[in-house]
């Protein structure tokens, strides 16, 4: 192009991955997005209500008030080249009609275990297998505990052997990191392994 400055180098933006971070109610998910995203993470959570009573499964996480209604989003830039947008999916059963919309364009997903109800994760994995979109799986150690070893849950889960299970704590950045990561690695292992 004549009068441009050949010093000046065209900077491609970069490539955008977008993974979904699934699982039941209450396992972690607006946790996980939030711990790790690099911006304020986009979150449409809603106080639990009497209508909720008797549809919503509370047991074994009673504390809980909020509730995400419709996603979660959150950022992370790995490199000039590389950017996760990463989706949290709603838990409870009655939004689940929204995981189809958000599962366009995936490339991957992150399903988060809790031990203490692990049957609440049963869906979400059922979900990505069908679908054939990959996925690890991260088992959130409530209160910083971890009863089970990686395997344990992985025979509890049924998962077959290429399905990595991890111990994390979606309350920690660096925990939250290296589920990612994990995830990361296994898409590229199964791009090379494609190609």
């Amino acid at each position: 192009m004549a009068g441009s400055d050949p010093t000046l180098e065209a900077v491609a933006p970069p490539d955008t991955v977008k993974i979904l971070i699934a699982g039941g109610f209450g396992v972690g998910k607006t946790t996980m997005v939030g711990s790790v995203s690099e911006i304020a993470p986009l979150r449409t959570e809603e106080p639990l209500t009497a209508a909720g009573l008797g549809i919503d499964d509370l047991n074994g996480i009673e504390e809980k008030r909020a509730t995400t209604v419709a996603l979660d989003f959150g950022r992370i830039t790995i490199s000039r080249e590389l950017v996760l947008y990463l989706f949290g999916t709603p838990g409870q059963q009655r939004f689940w009609f929204m995981w189809n919309d958000l599962a366009i364009g995936a490339l991957g997903a992150v399903v988060l275990v809790d031990v203490r109800r692990p049957e609440s994760s049963f869906a979400a994995i059922d979900f990505f297998e069908r679908r054939g979109i990959p996925f690890v799986v991260g088992v959130n150690g409530f209160y910083g505990a971890h009863p089970y070893p990686a395997e344990e849950i992985r025979d509890a889960l049924a998962l077959p052997e290429h399905v990595r299970v991890l111990l994390c704590d979606a309350r920690e950045r660096e925990s939250s990191r290296d589920v990612l990561i994990a995830l990361i690695d296994q898409l590229i292992a199964d791009a090379r392994e494609a190609g």
